[in-house]
């Protein structure tokens, strides 16, 4: 069965932008337009693709057809380049990379690749994979290793975080020494529900058991930065962005020389690993200047 290319973009429009205004602003055409192009589309593969609703969302058929739809765009563009005087169009790339990531090392790799829009998914690198797995991304940078059916996996390496704070808030929280107690008073910051970074640290430096503390909620990954250099709170920060901070003595370790290391893995489609491949390029070589091996 073939199903028709632009009913297929009005299916993963809707989805993506959870609303079929915004699908039509998208595709630059009317809300009808979208509304019976998705309509066509249902009673052509004879099961319901969308869930109507604030948000409306695909269901597993619908995300199916969506799948097969971001492989046939990629394909495609692969082969335009391929062949000689043939102008190939910007394609539309969708990713999900967690925050920290983001903010110290992958945008100077999106840059490298031309003639591509990002659709960027910001998730914790726990659960990214989640959007590989619905098939609602190409890749993700996740802290799994895989395997992933379907896909292919590579390591880029370990982003290095530093708890840390700042000297007055070290002074007021922790005069007798960084403790389980302290610990257990002093308020931290944590990203999000999903962020288990500060109470992993907690952990593995023996500092409580249950590693429960009062936490400030912030999701902005220079908003810990900033939080932590107001005495706000304590957390932890990618070294890249803290390392000034660090030697100016704006910052300082919560514990010395404590770093945590996060593994990360670049995980793509293996149907669409040919059209991805100049991404992926890219990635590792960032990966390879800012990340640690391991």
């Amino acid at each position: 069965m073939i199903f028709d290319p632009v009913q297929l973009a009005a299916l993963a429009a809707v989805h993506r932008r959870g609303s079929f205004d915004l699908a039509a602003a998208d595709l630059g055409v009317t809300q009808s337009a979208v509304s019976q192009r998705l309509r066509s589309l249902e009673e052509r593969a004879g099961t319901l693709l969308i869930r109507r609703g604030s948000p409306s969302v695909a269901t597993e058929a619908g995300l199916r057809l969506i799948r097969h739809f971001d492989a046939l765009v990629l394909l495609e563009r692969q082969v335009a380049e391929d062949l000689p005087g043939v102008q190939a169009g910007a394609v539309s790339l969708r990713i999900a990379v967690n925050a920290d990531s983001l903010a110290t090392w992958v945008m100077p790799a999106l840059a490298e690749v031309p003639g591509v829009l990002f659709d960027l998914v910001i998730d914790d690198q726990d659960f990214s994979q989640d959007w590989l797995r619905r098939g609602e991304v190409v890749g993700a940078i996740t802290g799994h290793a895989g395997p992933l059916q379907g896909c292919d996996t590579q390591p880029l390496g370990a982003l290095r975080y530093r708890a840390t704070a700042s000297p007055a808030y070290m002074a007021r929280w922790f005069p007798a020494g960084v403790t389980p107690e302290a610990v257990a008073r002093a308020p931290a910051l944590t990203y999000s529900d999903k962020d288990r970074l500060q109470a992993q640290w907690v952990a593995a430096r023996g500092l409580g058991a249950r590693a429960e503390f009062p936490s400030h909620r912030l999701a902005s990954t220079q908003g810990f930065v900033d939080a932590c250099l107001l005495g706000l709170g304590w957390g932890l920060n990618p070294e890249p962005l803290v390392a000034g901070h660090l030697a100016a003595g704006r910052l300082v370790e919560v514990v010395p020389d404590t770093p945590h290391d996060v593994a990360l893995h670049w995980q793509f489609a293996r149907l669409t690993a040919g059209a991805i491949a100049p991404l992926t390029r890219a990635l590792r070589r960032a990966a390879a200047q800012m990340l640690r091996i391991q």
